[in-house]
């Protein structure tokens, strides 16, 4: 889990990442969260304030500075939210699920959202990378501080989406090579127990990107006017790319759903060939045996054991008889 910190010497509790106020030309001044009224109160700008699993007396506080809805601040502290935006008067709270790999494994984590006309805070819990890049990227071009915090959240949701990308590459290369291993000569349980693996690792996936659509076409609609039209264009960049990984990942379902019939059809077939050739080898011998058990039966009167090349005779009569069989068995590839 990746937990990177980007706030300064501020006198701010640890969980408070970043607490900064954005002036009017999109300069940052970081501050304590006492000063956050004291910001609101200027005419123009904006407070960013990023928390990482903060404490009930930091949610309090921001709660108290940007009188933000109870229910949300208690939804913040609990995480294990399904993603959703709901509004409270003139704020939006806006909840997402963040996904990264870390040791080969994917690992879920939640990104909750307030979002005013003078500010965003954003909460992360379990595992989430820092939003540090995004703020850097922003402050950078200060046109872009500008657009104000609803800019902020579509710079964090775009963030978001982007790390999806590294997943699904991971998803379809695993899946390429089950697909070489499935049309391998032999068998191997491992192979299906990591199709099961993947499917459940997709289905995992779905649940997160699909409601995602809901929520950034929700933000789109422009509640309260806290998204201008500038800002719902980048919006809509952004739900153009969590169709299209929402896509990619029902089409990764389909091959893999396929890839576990391919399997199946496979074992099967192969069980049925060794079938076949243990059939066939059960009849060769088969002959022989009923051959030679008709004349050990040991009765006195057999007049065809008398003949002085009865035994000879006999011999060739069992080679005959299977090979015979083998060329049978052969040419119908029994064997």
């Amino acid at each position: 889990m990746v937990i990177a910190a980007d706030h300064r010497d501020t006198g701010n509790p640890e969980c408070v990442i970043t607490c900064a106020w954005y002036d009017g030309a999109g300069h940052r001044h970081d501050i304590h969260l006492d000063r956050i009224s004291d910001c609101l109160a200027q005419p123009e700008g904006f407070v960013w304030v990023g928390l990482y699993e903060p404490a009930q007396a930091v949610l309090d506080k921001i709660q108290e500075e940007f009188c933000l809805h109870d229910l949300a601040i208690e939804d913040a502290a609990k995480a294990h939210q399904r993603p959703k935006v709901e509004s409270y008067g003139q704020s939006l709270f806006v909840v997402v699920n963040t996904a990264q790999l870390v040791n080969d494994r994917i690992r879920y984590g939640e990104t909750h959202a307030f979002l005013g006309a003078r500010f965003l805070v954003t909460v992360r819990h379990g595992a989430s990378l820092s939003y540090a890049p995004v703020r850097a990227r922003m402050e950078r071009d200060a046109d872009m501080m500008k657009l104000g915090p609803a800019f902020a959240l579509y710079a964090i949701l775009d963030f978001v989406v982007d790390n999806y990308l590294p997943i699904m590459d991971e998803f379809r290369d695993t899946l390429e090579t089950l697909e070489k291993d499935i049309f391998a000569e032999t068998y191997s349980r491992q192979t299906v127990m990591k199709l099961y693996e993947l499917k459940r690792e997709l289905n995992k996936m779905r649940l997160v990107v699909a409601p995602l659509q809901d929520v950034l076409a929700h933000v789109r609609r422009n509640h309260a006017n806290l998204v201008s039209d500038e800002v719902g264009i980048y919006l809509r960049d952004v739900l153009d790319h969590a169709k299209r990984i929402n896509d990619a990942i029902d089409t990764l379902r389909e091959m893999l759903g396929t890839a576990l019939s391919v399997n199946l059809s496979l074992v099967t077939l192969a069980q049925g060939e060794t079938v076949k050739r243990l059939g066939a080898w059960a009849a060769l011998l088969a002959a022989p045996t009923l051959i030679t058990s008709w004349y050990g039966m040991n009765f006195a009167h057999m007049p065809e054991l008398e003949g002085r090349y009865a035994y000879p005779l006999l011999a060739v009569g069992v080679v005959v008889v299977c090979v015979g069989l083998y060329r049978l068995f052969k040419r119908a590839r029994w064997l």
